[in-house]
């Protein structure tokens, strides 16, 4: 199974630069239309409801600090990823990538999965709850890209 890094790798590669936090966003998106078109969870790193949207804290750790993300991430291998994942990526991308980092946070604010992990914590404030596989999967089959 292909990883959090093979994903955020791809999509690296794919739209350097990009910042952080709007990677962070595409790689949720990512899992989220793979769960629905692919019934993939298409990596099982899990996804928390952070104060500005979905991360993956695996992968926060490895660019923490960085604006960008970095040139390559060591736990990366692509070559992990299906055709039919990268399609998925890349349709992501295709529906995604024009929105700038704060407009994919505000997008994930108001989305239910986030809404609903949060479970009525203030918007800015900490929190590491996961947001489950199934809440995200419920959420996207309903709504069309």
């Amino acid at each position: 199974m292909a990883s959090v890094f093979d994903v955020a790798q791809y999509i690296c590669d794919k739209k350097k630069p990009i910042s952080a936090i709007k990677l962070q966003k595409l790689v949720f998106y990512s899992k989220a239309w793979s769960l629905v078109w692919d019934e993939d969870p298409l990596f099982p790193e899990e996804v928390q409801a952070w104060a500005h949207g979905p991360v993956v804290p695996t992968l926060y750790a490895a660019h923490k600090g960085q604006f960008f993300c970095p040139d390559k991430f060591e736990q990366a291998d692509v070559s992990r990823l299906t055709d039919a994942q990268k399609e998925t990526i890349d349709a992501v991308l295709d529906a995604y990538s024009h929105l700038s980092p704060q407009g994919l946070v505000s997008l994930t604010l108001s989305e239910k999965p986030w809404l609903e992990a949060r479970g009525g914590i203030p918007e800015y404030a900490p929190c590491n709850t996961p947001i489950s596989d199934a809440s995200i999967a419920e959420y996207y089959s309903s709504i069309r890209v």
